[in-house]
């Protein structure tokens, strides 16, 4: 499985490493600040999952880009982004009507995506044994 990941984009494991371990570190930590823990637990697995499909999304849409001249694949990343920014709306928006989960715990979950995204260097130790010579 890791090598079909890694194959896509070879950033991917480590992003995917570091979203689901600061996940995990903000349920463990903020968990003990809510009255409501079941709806904040659902609200960071909620986001944590769409901060994967969103780095997955992402790997994906700048390898078919990379196929494309600079005028198709800025309108194709472009499009992309709109469509992941609409799915973030409308996930915070239902989440937020139904009260189904805690609101700020989604986008603290979306958010692990820009933790991860600091983390890679460190994570992307634990996938390539290799050293990178400077």
């Amino acid at each position: 499985m890791i090598k079909r990941i890694r194959q896509l984009n070879s950033a991917l494991p480590g992003l995917f490493l570091g979203i689901c371990a600061s996940g995990i570190f903000f349920g463990l930590v903020f968990i003990w600040f809510v009255k409501e823990k079941w709806q904040f637990g659902l609200g960071l697995f909620l986001g944590v999952v769409m901060a994967l499909l969103m780095a997955w999304h992402m790997a994906y849409t700048l390898d078919a880009a990379m196929n494309l001249g600079e005028e198709g694949a800025v309108k194709v990343m472009q499009k992309h982004y709109f469509l992941r920014y609409g799915v973030i709306v409308l996930l915070c928006g239902i989440v937020t009507v139904t009260k189904i989960a805690n609101p700020l715990a989604v986008f603290l979950g979306i958010m692990t995506l820009k933790v991860a995204a600091y983390l890679e260097p460190f994570t992307h130790k634990f996938f390539y044994k290799e050293k990178i010579r400077r």
